[in-house]
């Protein structure tokens, strides 16, 4: 029998070797048992089913636990530890742990996961036969994956990225009962920030495909923002020096999201809800509190864009 790295076989007990535990037999190739790698007491004779990995000193060796993934499988596992220069550590269920190589996370450090993120990831094997983690991607996640039920429209769910892009971020959605997850992606224009590889968090679905995957977006529809932005921004002017602000339906998007975190149409819309009750007034691109505006000149204002 040949043994590999990352497989599941059982073995027949060959011999004790105090104070260091059991060899077993492969027939031609005999594999260390060590005595804290045991959950069952067995002697000499008995064929025991274990998981072959190599330990820190890269031996091959054998544990009767049980790992949460095998060679070629697929499973979510923790973030335990992060080293700047190798990757990520995740936990196998081993009381030890597997690498995640660095060149499998994203290049922007921004998107690398955190300790007690959660990655979907396949066990393989690196140059020298010892076990490593690779990210799973779309195909392998597409083999288990669901497709969403036309309840989900509008719905607020949970995801899991699996694959931070810059023009969208690609995530699982949890599925609960129905089954493994579905595969669903948050376009750049609805994300309301970075999302990091292994990342959990809510978003609402705004579209299923025909496919069965899901589009979602992390803002607010946009009866719901819009009062939400409203109240942002008249805090905003509340807070400044005569209740005034140098921006209006004039600014340009790029500084309206810089200041407001928020798309020029959702500031537009805000602004529009705040004229329309008459709390706010607009003039020469600014915007007053209008119970302010008579109070305070235009002339001499530091514009603070």
């Amino acid at each position: 029998m040949s043994l590999i790295a990352g497989t599941i076989v059982t073995l027949k007990v060959a011999r004790e070797v105090s104070p260091y535990g059991y060899f077993l037999s492969a027939g031609d190739q005999d594999v260390m048992l060590h005595y804290t790698e045991l959950t069952d007491k067995i002697k000499p004779g008995d064929s025991v089913e274990v998981f072959l990995f190599f330990d820190t000193e890269d031996r091959f060796a054998a544990t009767m636990k049980k790992p949460f993934l095998t060679l070629g499988e697929m499973a979510l596992l923790e973030v335990a530890d992060i080293h700047p220069r190798l990757g990520c550590f995740l936990e196998m269920g081993l009381g030890r742990q597997l690498l995640l190589p660095i060149r499998e996370l994203p290049e922007l450090k921004e998107l690398h996961p955190q300790v007690g993120d959660y990655v979907y990831v396949m066990m393989e094997h690196d140059k020298q036969g010892r076990l490593r983690a690779k990210l799973a991607g779309e195909y392998e996640l597409a083999e288990q994956a669901i497709a969403a039920p036309s309840s989900w429209m509008g719905q607020t769910v949970t995801a899991r990225v699996y694959k931070p892009l810059q023009m969208g971020t690609f995530v699982l959605v949890e599925a609960g009962v129905l089954g493994f997850g579905v595969i669903g992606m948050v376009h750049s224009s609805e994300r309301s920030r970075l999302l990091r590889l292994g990342e959990q968090f809510e978003a609402r679905v705004s579209h299923i495909r025909e496919d069965g995957r899901v589009n979602l977006s992390m803002t607010h529809r946009k009866e719901v923002g819009r009062d939400i932005d409203s109240a942002n921004l008249l805090e905003f002017l509340n807070a400044r020096p005569g209740g005034a602000m140098p921006y209006s339906d004039a600014t340009p998007a790029d500084i309206i999201k810089q200041r407001f975190g928020i798309s020029k149409s959702a500031f537009k819309r805000a602004l529009g809800k705040l004229m329309k009750e008459g709390i706010v007034t607009q003039k020469e691109n600014w915007t007053y509190l209008a119970r302010e505006e008579e109070d305070v000149p235009v002339e001499g204002k530091e514009d603070s864009q």
